[in-house]
């Protein structure tokens, strides 16, 4: 009798534990995706809170590096690191890069082609917080690709 019990209570157990993992989750419920929108970069792929984000993808002569972000959202991303910018003096493969220290902004969001559940930055704008490199001015915007 004491076994048969036993063995009642363990199979409740079982069927209480398989009948939780059978319910759905709740209708309100989102997936992690869509609590942030995505940066996405030359090569499509998804970023997020990326540390460097490449922005001239045909030469590779401007690249925001040592990123670090105080906001992640689903409608923006704030943060700040260094623009690398390439002077091309005498010509680009002979430049040399130069850094300026910039606030970065990641914002209005759209569904992304390749992934369409899933919303991407498309507009970037950097604040130059000290020098800027020559012919920019201190706020500039860019739209980013698809």
């Amino acid at each position: 009798m004491q076994r048969d019990r036993i063995r009642t209570a363990v199979m409740l157990c079982a069927a209480a534990a398989l009948a939780a993992a059978a319910v759905p989750t709740s209708a309100s419920a989102r997936p992690a995706a869509a609590d942030r929108a995505v940066a996405v970069d030359c090569f499509s792929n998804s970023q997020v809170r990326p540390g460097d984000f490449l922005i001239a993808c045909g030469d590779g002569n401007n690249r925001l590096i040592t990123l670090r972000w105080t906001q992640w959202g689903p409608t923006s991303a704030v943060g700040s690191g260094l623009d690398a910018v390439n002077d091309c003096q005498p010509y680009c493969a002979a430049g040399k890069f130069h850094t300026y220290p910039v606030k970065v902004r990641l914002d209005r969001p759209q569904s992304w082609q390749k992934h369409p559940d899933l919303q991407h930055f498309t507009r970037l704008q950097l604040v130059y917080t000290d020098s800027t490199p020559a012919q920019t001015h201190r706020v500039v915007t860019y739209k980013l690709w698809d």
